[in-house]
């Protein structure tokens, strides 16, 4: 069993910056692929970005150059840097793993965090 926690949301005004952090109750042993997804009000989950087995990352085109995510070595917090917030970017954000890569990407993980949110105003 994993459990996620995510903390680090608030508010921000446009331009800002925050890092949502999510801790992880035990190590994943690599065995994982880990992600962050987003809800936006009145809009589907998305995908947002992803840690694979690897130690690469991916990203959502729409936060590309703006976000960074990334994890401790010790596998047990994971961490997403959100620089030049945007209005656009107000949703709840979610800490997810999965066991592969296409199931981390298409929503469908095993665990998922309860979600932290974060508000850009303009």
């Amino acid at each position: 069993q994993v459990q996620l926690v995510e903390s680090g949301g608030g508010l921000v005004q446009a331009g800002g910056s925050l890092r949502l952090s999510c801790a992880v109750s035990r190590q994943t042993d690599r065995l994982y692929a880990m992600g962050w997804f987003r809800q936006r009000p009145s809009k589907e989950r998305e995908f947002v970005a992803a840690l694979w087995n690897t130690g690469a990352t991916d990203y959502a085109d729409f936060v590309r150059g703006r976000f960074t995510m990334s994890g401790d070595n010790a596998g047990n917090t994971l961490y997403l840097q959100m620089n030049n917030l945007e209005p656009d970017d107000t949703a709840t954000y979610y800490c997810t793993a999965a066991r592969t890569s296409q199931k981390l990407v298409s929503g469908q993980g095993e665990y998922w965090g309860q979600g932290t949110q974060v508000t850009v105003s303009s």
